[in-house]
């Protein structure tokens, strides 16, 4: 790597643990430098200002605003940013939500130290990458059909156990209208009754509870 400058990391996540383990595994590369620690999605949008990294490890869950939020964010004001999602949530919904406002990776904090270094130095020159348990989630459900903003609004009154009446006053709709959507709900996650649809939901980063 001798003349060239290293890769300039900003990492954002709200466990310090976590953020040092990171920070500990960019330091022993000689290609790359952490240029800062966020612990929270403001702290990030601010930072990434400040230093302008060149590939920034965003955490999904965060204190204030979720890292897609953040990283929406920082893309309207930066829209080179080069951000990898770096979280601990498989589903599907939540990856493709990811990719779909413009990460360029969506890893597992489970990954090996080697694989995170190398994702970053992937995604420095442009390529992008995604956990393989992720790549098959989407496989899995590559020819199903989303669920639309309404019909997640529905299912996220199930979860948390309101009846047909009840969601229907909540959402101001009717009591047909919601049976209409649970029905739909069920035929588009593929599920018997309404807690397998919340399970299967949640399971897929569809619905958090």
């Amino acid at each position: 790597m001798t003349g060239r400058r290293p890769i300039r990391v900003l990492t954002v996540d709200d466990h310090p643990l976590i953020r040092e383990g990171i920070a500990t595994v960019i330091r022993s590369q000689p290609d790359l430098e952490l240029v800062g620690q966020a612990s929270d999605g403001k702290d990030s949008i601010q930072l990434f200002r400040e230093f302008r990294p060149d590939v920034t490890l965003m955490d999904l869950r965060l204190p204030d605003i979720d890292g897609v939020e953040a990283m929406s964010s920082i893309r309207a004001e930066f829209p080179s940013a080069k951000i990898i999602i770096l979280t601990t949530f498989e589903g599907d919904a939540e990856a493709r939500r990811a990719l779909q406002a413009g990460a360029f990776g969506y890893l597992l904090k489970t990954m090996p130290p080697n694989e995170l270094v190398e994702a970053i130095r992937q995604v420095q020159a442009g390529r992008k990458r995604v956990a393989p348990e992720i790549g098959k989630s989407f496989a899995e459900y590559f020819s199903t059909e989303s669920l639309t903003e309404r019909e997640v609004s529905v299912l996220k009154q199930v979860a948390q156990g309101n009846g047909n009446r009840e969601i229907g006053r909540l959402l101001t709709i009717s009591e047909e209208t919601v049976k209409a959507h649970i029905k739909r709900i069920m035929e588009k996650l593929d599920a018997g009754d309404r807690t397998e649809a919340v399970t299967i939901a949640i399971r897929r980063g569809i619905i958090h509870l």
